[in-house]
Parts: C-alpha cells; sequence; structure tokens
C-alpha cells in the first residue's frame, strides 16, 4: 500500500525529533524516498513551522522545546491519536474537541487506521505540531497488541490519558489516566432485558477485531454468571459482510440454525451494522424479528434506522472523549503549578500518586492520584426485541453513568473501538 504525505511527514517529523537535526540526503535514505520528495515535504513543515531549515539541513524548532509546547500565549494544545475518525471514534473525537475547546486548547488528530505498528510516529507527529498532552487510542486489534505495540506510550514524555482501551495488570500503561466505556456493563444491560423477557440463554453473534469485540465477549461471559443463566452454545464469530461475505454467511446460517432447532430464541449481535444484515438474511432464511427471534445490537450508530428498529447498547462514546479531555487539561495544570519538573507523563508514575512531584530536586508534595474512569453504557429500548417502541427514541433506556458523570448520549455506541 502506497504511503501517504501525512504518514511520511509524521516519520520524517519523528527522525528530526530525535536527532535534533538532520541532513536532507539522510533523511531521504531513511524514508526510503527521493531528495526531492524530503525537500518537498521539509518546505510544507517548515512552512507549518514543524522544523527549521539550515544549509541541506533541517532541524528541530529551538521556540518549542523539548516537549513540542505551543509558543507562549497561546492555548494549550492537545493530541488525539484514533485508530478511526468515523463510526465509534467520530462521537469521541466530537467529545474531546468539545471539552478542549470549553477548557481553551486545540485539539490536533492523528489517525491510526488500526495500524499499531504505525501509532509511535503518529504520537510523534502530535508532539511535533505542539501537542503539550496525548489522548491515546492505540489501534490495537487482537487480545496481544497491548503487549507488543503498547509499550512506547508508557515512553511519551508528556501527560497521557488512554482511550477506549483497558491496560493488562501490572503491565507499564496499568498506571496511566484511561477514560473508557463499561462494555462489560452494557452486555449485562442487553442480556438481563432479554431474560426478563422471558427468554433462555441469550447467544451472542460477535466479531474478534477491536478491544471492544474483545470485551464484548469477555462481558458475555460474566453476565451469563452474574444473572445465573447457564450457557448457551459458544460464541456465534462473525465477520464484516462487505470483506468476508462466506464467513458472514456461516455467521448467519449458524444463528439460522439455534433459531429453527428451538435452541435459541434470543441472541446479542455486535455490532448493529452486522446485525441490520442479519436481520435481512434472516428474513431470507424465513426467521423473523422480534416474532421468531428478540435480538438486541451492541453498537447504536444506526440501530434504529433498521427496517424493524433495534433495540441496542450504546456506550457513552461522546462522554468518553469529553471526560477524557478534561482529565487531560488537568493534568497539564496540574504540571504547570507544579514547574517544569512535575513531570504528570507517563513516566513511572504509579496509580494513586506513589511518587513525589519534585522541583529543582525537592519534594513539594504528592500528584493527583491516576483515574480510571468507567462510563456506563445505555440500553435503547425498542421494537427487535417485541418490547419496545417503533419510533427509535431513547425513551425506553436503561443504563447510567459512572465516575465522572458520564451520562449516555442518545446515538451514541459503537463496535471498532
Amino acid at each position: 500500500m502506497r504511503e501517504r504525505a501525512v504518514q511520511r511527514h509524521d516519520r520524517l517529523l519523528a527522525l528530526v525529533r530525535q536527532r535534533g537535526s538532520a541532513r536532507v540526503t539522510d533523511l531521504a535514505d531513511q524514508l526510503g524516498v527521493s531528495p526531492v520528495t524530503v525537500r518537498r515535504d521539509v518546505e510544507a513543515l517548515a512552512g507549518k513551522g514543524l522544523l527549521d531549515r539550515v544549509h541541506g539541513a533541517v532541524s528541530w524548532p529551538r521556540e518549542r522545546g523539548v516537549r513540542g509546547r505551543a509558543p507562549i500565549g497561546e492555548g494549550r494544545v492537545l493530541g488525539l491519536l484514533a485508530p478511526s475518525a468515523t463510526y465509534y471514534f467520530a462521537d469521541v473525537i466530537r467529545g474531546a474537541h468539545e471539552a478542549a475547546a470549553r477548557a481553551g486548547a486545540r485539539l490536533v488528530l492523528r489517525i491510526s487506521d488500526y495500524r499499531p505498528e504505525e501509532d509511535p510516529a503518529r504520537a510523534e507527529g502530535l508532539l511535533a505540531a505542539g501537542a503539550e498532552g496525548l489522548l491515546v487510542a492505540p489501534g490495537w486489534r487482537g487480545p496481544g497488541d497491548p503487549v507488543e505495540h503498547g509499550g512506547w506510550v508508557a515512553e511519551l514524555p508528556v501527560p497521557v490519558v488512554l482511550l477506549e482501551r483497558n491496560a493488562p495488570p501490572g503491565g507499564p500503561l496499568a498506571g496511566l489516566d484511561r477514560v473508557c466505556s463499561d462494555h462489560g456493563h452494557g452486555v449485562l444491560l442487553a442480556l438481563r432485558h432479554l431474560t426478563e423477557q422471558g427468554h433462555g440463554a441469550p447467544l451472542l453473534v460477535a466479531r474478534a477485531d477491536s478491544p471492544t469485540a474483545l470485551a464484548v465477549r469477555e462481558g458475555y461471559a460474566a453476565a451469563l454468571r452474574a444473572l445465573d443463566v447457564p450457557g448457551p452454545r459458544p460464541v456465534i464469530d462473525s465477520v464484516p459482510a462487505e470483506t468476508d461475505p462466506a464467513g458472514f454467511e456461516r455467521a448467519v446460517r449458524e444463528l439460522h440454525a439455534a433459531v429453527a432447532s428451538g435452541e435459541a430464541t434470543a441472541a446479542l449481535v455486535h455490532n448493529d451494522v452486522d446485525a441490520i444484515q442479519m436481520v435481512q438474511r434472516l428474513a431470507e432464511l424465513g426467521v423473523r424479528v422480534p416474532d421468531d427471534l428478540a435480538l438486541v445490537a451492541y453498537d447504536d450508530e444506526v440501530a434504529a434506522l433498521a427496517d424493524t428498529p433495534l433495540t441496542a447498547v450504546a456506550p457513552p462514546k461522546r462522554e468518553v472523549g469529553r471526560q477524557a479531555a478534561r482529565l487531560l487539561v488537568e493534568r497539564l495544570r496540574e504540571q504547570g503549578d507544579g514547574g517544569e519538573g512535575a513531570d504528570t507523563g507517563a513516566g513511572g508514575v504509579a496509580v494513586g500518586g506513589d511518587s513525589h512531584r519534585a522541583e529543582g530536586g525537592g519534594a513539594v508534595g504528592e500528584p493527583a492520584p491516576r483515574r480510571h474512569l468507567a462510563l456506563l453504557p445505555a440500553l435503547r429500548v425498542r421494537a427487535s426485541c417485541g418490547a419496545g417502541r417503533s419510533d427509535g427514541g431513547a425513551g425506553g433506556s436503561a443504563g447510567g453513568s459512572a465516575a465522572g458523570g458520564g451520562a449516555a448520549d442518545g446515538g451514541a455506541g459503537a463496535d471498532g473501538a
């Protein structure tokens, strides 16, 4: 796949930031492009004030200092690294932007397209753009990605807040601030609603290609235990219909067989795009929703727009962005109050504030404890479970918020996180 200019710019900035200065010819060799391309990139970046040009070489702008601070007198700059600017993260980004604007800060965005190996370069690009602190949602997909592609986050030289990402206990990221949706609670809301309607253990049809998908799967087993409901057959693996039609059809057929045999009368489907397509395909096979199958989607991006509006779990995405940005601004203010020695970045600060802030080598007190905020999803009850209104409204919702007042927005929720 051909590298885009913004990706090359991020790599170029990362190289110069690490070295302090570099010759254009050396950069061309490192980046694997022609000197002409590098000169054109350098001109563009220098025009934005991100690099200084000196006689065939480039250097890191002196006025930005080692941490990429914006010039004195300007508002703070917050960086946001997200795997996508659409679907799930569109609302997260909106919420962060709103909170940053209210605080008089500017938000700068980089997108990784779910390529976690490129996240460090994206973060370097944000620092180069003047970001004083970062909101980071790494482009992780599989369960091993936090270990394989997460260590760099703990080494960032600025305050960091993780977005919609949990960290392995005891790992280098466990002591970072983070703000997440409690997907386990969202799954519990869905399964409780279905069982209260008289259904036996609902099936789970889910992807396994994002942290949200993995959290939904983990929450499913925990919810069955909490409700004291015997587990049905294993999770039905789903995949996007547009990228793997055969795999998607297998999932539909497996769900159809469970309904036709009487094994299941209810299901939770992650996400609601998949759920809408499954409802349409099931109808072609003779299974009607909600008459033959009560269905809840996990997402609520487009669930209300289905022919039969889908009951859906709605994670509070926009509030996640708001709370994370507010927390990052608070950390930056703490850092400013404590002076340059009060580094509230990732470097070894433990949960609970076990380290002392030092200025000029002296202890001046303890920093505020790190926070792990879990915001609760809501359940939007509509027609697909046989117990809701068909107008797709949010009136029949259950759930709420925790840790910072994260009320669930209407229209929130997603997969792809």
